[in-house]
């Protein structure tokens, strides 16, 4: 597969500066700025070898990371990269990897930590030295996220910057473009940071700032138009989202009609989805969609698999086995035809933040997910032992970007705008066994809270919404009868590439109105959640990692009411998950849901700080909640006795000053 990415890659055409990244949650942030600036970035890991390479970079720059660079097993950069003689900006653990090459000595842990904003001290030496920080004055008011800090100013660098906390906070090279930084310029609340990165790649490096979409554009056709060749024909797999289909009509564009598209009805479609996207892109694009129903064998396969990593597996599996099968049949009925050729390639519309998401830079961070346009596809297909080729057109962009490519190929506002919807469907919105029944119930609820978001006039406000499915149930009451029913997630995000996003703030009002009619309208549905997690510590599109069987039993309170009780039950999420608890409560007495033991059951209702213990508590409680937008943290398995403050190992600190009310269970 790696000639073919590298055929379409804009390296070849665009100065391009290269990030590697040492793992930071940041590094993405400094392709975003690049690319702002017109000028073409792209990430690799730490760990490339520069041999590996066949281009080369108009300069580099060495991300943030969570290691120490005095640690065994801390990742470091090929040392080739310094023999390369391109220039070379290292921020933060990019900073103290270059001091550290010099001499291990020069880092070491600080006194003091330095997190946050503070004041940054601009020193001027010479004109070569100064290029950096040209122009932005004698100082800056900038963000830094460090313990480790230079000790000692490496042998033949000069001091350009610092702060109170770090002596050696911006150094440079006496006489070669190499530069480090401690603070990070690619984080908003480092004032003019995209400056500082516009200086090193404009008046270090040199690079063209040439990057835009008009100019990729030509050039994406003319390179397709080299890498099919004159009588090859390209299948490609339209879901109908704005990814998949500017690369249907960059395909269409490039090579006609030996462009085929076709859309699998895997079973895990969202309501009148096929019909509604194959009328669209006919209407709108002149694009003729075969809809292939895959629906029995997705299911079939499903059946019984709980990880979202396997389900992923096997939905992209099971794609490429369908994409081959048609493949066959598409080069037997054009036999004897004008469009004769064998089916040779396979268009994605995969995205930068899908690769990104898909790999795992040892040393630095784990994969996040196994993108189901990129990880998710089977070995062969990834080696390029499948019958088909793999072509990526969107691959080097982010999701702006796309959508900017798409006006320039004329493609109606509606489409560009369009939320994204996962090339696995409900499939990975459905927590644990995906059964026929539960897709049904998630394909109502989230089609329910679509029409009303759609309804209330700001769907373009939102990136993507959805409903997905919790098989965990939950007691609740309807009319004047107990019911037992599954959780509904509702999840809404606001996001300029998909890198990182944030929960959308609807009304109060808007949510209970959503789950009013969620519950009434939707049979097997006994409570409504809104899941108010960022993106990170979060993701879009995927929830659970594993769910045990459902342990909850009946405890008698000392009112002879029935309550329900967790206990032995494993609730494991893929991220942090912090929902608002929008289900309306039955009306009750004040006491009628504490359990004899004083505990707080884990039913789904709201907690408070400090977790009602008694009757008057949970009546304290109840008052609250009339005023407040209390929040519950479905990582606890029950809350009682064990409050902690501290998170652990990747959630935010608790509380905070969002979500004030959130804590984690300590058992």
């Amino acid at each position: 597969m790696g000639d073919n990415i590298e055929a379409a890659a804009p390296h070849s055409t665009f100065d391009t500066i290269l990030v590697l990244d040492f793992g930071s949650q940041t590094s993405h942030l400094i392709l975003r700025r690049l690319r702002s600036l017109k000028v073409y970035a792209e990430m690799l890991s730490c760990t490339t070898k520069l041999a590996d390479l066949t281009w080369k970079p108009a300069g580099i720059i060495l991300s943030g990371g969570p290691s120490s660079v005095y640690d065994e097993g801390a990742p470091h950069v090929d040392p080739a990269v310094f023999d390369l003689g391109v220039p070379i900006l290292g921020i933060c653990y990019g900073c103290q990897e270059l001091a550290w090459r010099i001499d291990a000595q020069n880092v070491a842990r600080g006194s003091t930590r330095e997190y946050g904003e503070t004041d940054l001290t601009i020193h001027k030496v010479n004109d070569h030295a100064d290029r950096l920080f040209d122009g932005l004055g004698d100082s800056l008011h900038v963000f830094m996220s460090h313990f480790d800090k230079l000790v000692r100013l490496p042998e033949g660098f000069v001091t350009i910057a610092s702060t109170k906390g770090a002596e050696f906070a911006g150094i440079a090279h006496q006489s070669k473009p190499i530069f480090g930084i401690q603070l990070h310029p690619e984080i908003s609340h480092t004032a003019r940071g995209t400056e500082i990165l516009s200086n090193f790649a404009l008046k270090v490096c040199g690079a063209r700032a040439d990057w835009e979409m008009e100019n990729f554009t030509e050039k994406e056709i003319i390179r397709i138009r080299k890498l099919v060749g004159d009588s090859a024909q390209v299948i490609g797999a339209v879901s109908g989202g704005v990814d998949s289909t500017v690369a249907a009509k960059l395909m269409k564009e490039a090579i006609g009609d030996r462009f085929h598209a076709i859309l699998v009805d895997t079973g895990l479609m969202r309501l009148n989805e096929c019909p509604q996207v194959k009328e669209s892109l006919a209407e709108h694009l002149g694009i003729n969609l075969t809809i292939v129903d895959g629906s029995e064998l997705f299911l079939s396969r499903l059946a019984g698999v709980l990880e979202p990593e396997a389900k992923r597996k096997i939905i992209g599996g099971t794609f490429i086995d369908l994409f081959e099968i048609e493949a066959l049949r598409i080069e037997k009925e054009a036999e004897h035809t004008p469009l004769a050729g064998k089916v040779e390639w396979f268009l994605q519309g995969t995205l930068y933040a899908d690769l990104i998401e898909s790999l795992s830079f040892k040393g630095p961070s784990a994969t996040i997910k196994s993108h189901h346009n990129a990880g998710g596809l089977p070995a062969r297909m990834q080696n390029g032992d499948a019958q088909l080729k793999l072509l990526e057109p969107l691959r080097e962009l982010f999701k702006d970007e796309v959508r900017s490519f798409g006006r320039q190929l004329g493609i109606h506002e509606d489409l560009i705008m369009r939320h994204p919807f996962p090339g696995p469907g409900l499939g990975v919105r459905i927590i644990g066994d995906i059964t026929a029944e539960k897709v049904e119930i998630t394909r109502k609820a989230d089609f329910i809270f679509m029409t009303m978001i759609k309804e209330a006039g700001i769907y373009n406000e939102i990136t993507q919404a959805y409903a997905a499915l919790d098989s965990n149930k939950a007691v609740g009451v309807q009319g004047d009868s107990r019911v037992y029913g599954y959780i509904c997630v509702l999840r809404a995000v606001t996001s300029l590439d998909m890198m990182s996003a944030e929960p959308y703030e609807f009304s109060w009002s808007f949510l209970k109105a959503v789950s009013r009619r969620i519950i009434n309208e939707v049979d097997g549905i006994a409570r409504v959640v809104y899941d108010t997690t960022s993106k990170p510590p979060g993701v879009c599109s995927t929830y659970a990692n594993n769910v045990a069987h459902n342990c909850r039993t009946q405890n008698n309170g000392p009112d002879n009411s029935t309550h329900n009780e967790v206990k032995n039950c494993t609730l494991n999420f893929n991220e942090p998950v912090v929902v608002i608890y929008v289900t309306p409560l039955p009306s009750e007495s004040p006491d009628s849901r504490v359990p004899a033991d004083g505990h707080q059951p884990a039913t789904g209702r709201p907690l408070g700080a400090d977790g009602p213990t008694s009757r008057q508590g949970a009546a304290n409680q109840r008052q609250q909640e009339k005023t407040k937008k209390m929040v519950w943290c479905l990582l606890c398995k029950y809350v009682g006795d064990g409050w902690v403050e501290e998170a652990g190992p990747s959630l935010p600190p608790f509380p905070s000053p969002d979500f004030p009310f959130v804590r984690r269970c300590g058992h």
